[in-house]
């Protein structure tokens, strides 16, 4: 056996489903109407229920919550509103009991402006912390060059005490680190280490495409040195324990995938790529342009990703997060065939090689929202309704924009219940329940049979008994059909055939597999017997012995 192999051997999340939780939102326990980590350990015996194998936590470190916890004033302690380093603790431990492992969310392209290092670091050019953020120096007024953030405004922002600008790619009061510095880097990797002595089970690296950045010359992402700073990184933390790391990377191309995920584990373990996630907007402009979905696109997309990355590196598989739409809402159909589009898209997904992630509420179909605009909370909602008023745009317009990509669509309160606040809190949320709630809610999906919540929990089941979820080859087909999705997944003792109608009307399907599928393991329909017309939004997944 070659080091390579025993490498790939007992990556125990090759196997696994993991679960995203934005705390904020998950479950209050004390009716201040904000999620917390008490409310998490709560509603562990429901995610033991699910069978995910891995919570990944959205941040709960200490943070003055400018952009809801993505501006980090200290890592290594809980933010009070959501609890303590104990409640953390009890919570990593709760979790293990039920056999799963808490991943978080590691911010480490940026901190907090009120992160002490930052305090320190505008007191003088002079200070010992000055150099772990990014500063150019300039005249007042005068920008280093012309970058703009990606919440809106100059990437650039002047402090006084130093004569200097310090360079952020998101919220002014979100300063870059400068990774150049080894210093810095040092810090970060005790932080890790510190975290992982505590029993965590991986880490979500925020952005972490970005660490390399170079602003004189305008990169942001993928800098030269990104991939000689990973492999420090898991050299000095990740490799010293039995983790699970996925790098955020936007600017992630297949090539680059296979260097982020290398099987020798020099790296990561994986990364989210967004290129499927970025085809329904108009090309070269913002999200907020939008476009129909490029249906023929998004097989190609997929396709290549599975092909290319098989043996070679390893996919994440999603829909949602917490920066995104709900995806039944945004490519299903929210209305008359909600809960056929949800188990139709959750099963097109589970049956690819990687590792699915759920986003809370993604389970139970949970849609969109269509807030006034003073209920939204996001400060990049909120930055682009000013820019565009600004630019001419009307408000219609925005507004359209909003409701199909605002991140707060991801972030409404999870819905437990009919009874108050969707069981979500006592108190008054931090945003709106959606009013759909009374219909779309866990308490009455975990019992019932046809449920989005049991489709998931078969998903998850089967990913455990059939190897061939893990190990299968990527097979698409009818590549130039405009309604169906289907592709096969073969290993040397068996084939899974996955067959999906992504629209909303009966289509007719002639596929040589479907004269004699096998098993069929799971469908989104109970009489799913008509083998060559699809329903609606029909999904049949099946699996067969290879003579």
């Amino acid at each position: 056996m070659t080091d390579r192999d025993k490498a790939n051997q007992n990556k125990w999340w090759k196997t696994a489903v993991i679960y995203q939780i934005y705390p904020r939102s998950f479950a209050d326990s004390n009716g201040d109407g904000i999620g917390d980590l008490q409310g998490i350990i709560s509603r562990l015996d429901y995610l033991e229920n699910l069978g995910i194998d891995a919570i990944w936590l959205s941040p709960v470190c200490r943070s003055p919550q400018d952009d809801n916890g993505y501006d980090i004033s200290d890592y290594q302690d809980i933010d009070p509103m959501f609890g303590t380093l104990q409640d953390m603790e009890e919570l990593i431990a709760e979790a293990g009991k039920r056999h799963i492992r808490i991943i978080m969310d590691l911010v480490l392209n940026h901190s907090s402006d009120e992160h002490f290092w930052f305090r320190e670091a505008k007191k003088s050019r002079k200070n010992p912390y000055h150099d772990y953020y990014v500063w150019r120096d300039g005249v007042e007024g005068e920008f280093p060059n012309d970058m703009r953030a990606a919440f809106g405004g100059p990437a650039w922002e002047w402090v006084p005490e130093v004569g200097q600008y310090y360079f952020h790619q998101f919220s002014v009061k979100q300063p870059d680190l400068n990774w150049e510095n080894p210093k810095l880097r040092r810090e970060i990797y005790d932080m890790i280490n510190w975290w992982i002595d505590r029993g965590v089970g991986g880490f979500r690296l925020d952005v972490i495409d970005q660490i390399a950045k170079e602003p004189d010359r305008g990169i942001t992402n993928n800098g030269p040195r990104l991939h000689e700073y990973l492999r420090e990184l898991s050299r000095e933390t990740f490799r010293k324990a039995d983790l699970v790391t996925v790098g955020e990377a936007w600017g992630a191309t297949t090539e680059l995938a296979k260097l982020y995920s290398n099987p020798d584990n020099s790296e990561l373990s994986m990364v989210f790529q967004f290129e499927h996630i970025c085809l329904d907007q108009i090309p070269g402009k913002e999200k907020w342009d939008l476009a129909p979905l490029p249906f023929l696109k998004l097989k190609e997309v997929f396709g290549r990703w599975q092909t290319k990355l098989h043996g070679k590196g390893w996919n994440s598989l999603f829909w949602n997060n917490h920066d995104l739409p709900r995806i039944v809402s945004r490519w299903g159909n929210d209305g008359k065939y909600r809960v056929e589009s949800a188990k139709m898209l959750a099963i097109l997904l589970h049956g690819m090689q990687g590792t699915p992630y759920i986003y809370q509420g993604e389970e139970l179909g949970m849609t969109n929202v269509r807030y006034e605009m003073e209920e939204y909370r996001d400060i990049e909602t909120l930055n682009l309704y000013q820019e565009r008023l600004e630019k001419g745009y009307s408000k219609e317009e925005i507004m359209d924009s909003i409701y199909a990509k605002s991140r707060d669509n991801a972030r409404t309160p999870m819905q437990w219940s009919s009874g108050k606040n969707a069981g979500f809190t006592e108190g008054e949320p931090w945003i709106r329940v959606n009013p759909n709630y009374r219909e779309i809610n866990a308490a009455a999906q975990t019992g019932e049979e046809d449920s989005v919540f049991r489709c998931y929990q078969t998903l998850i089941r089967l990913r455990k008994e059939y190897s061939i979820f893990a190990d299968g080859e990527f097979g698409m087909l009818l590549e130039e059909d405009e309604d169906i999705f289907a592709y096969t997944r073969t290993d040397a003792d068996s084939r899974l055939l996955v067959v999906c109608n992504f629209h909303d009307r009966e289509v007719n399907v002639s596929l040589e597999e479907l004269a004699d599928p096998g098993e069929l393991l799971i469908a989104n329909y109970r009489d799913a017997c008509q083998r060559t017309v699809l329903r609606p939004y029909e999904a049949r997944m099946y699996w067969k012995e290879r003579q």
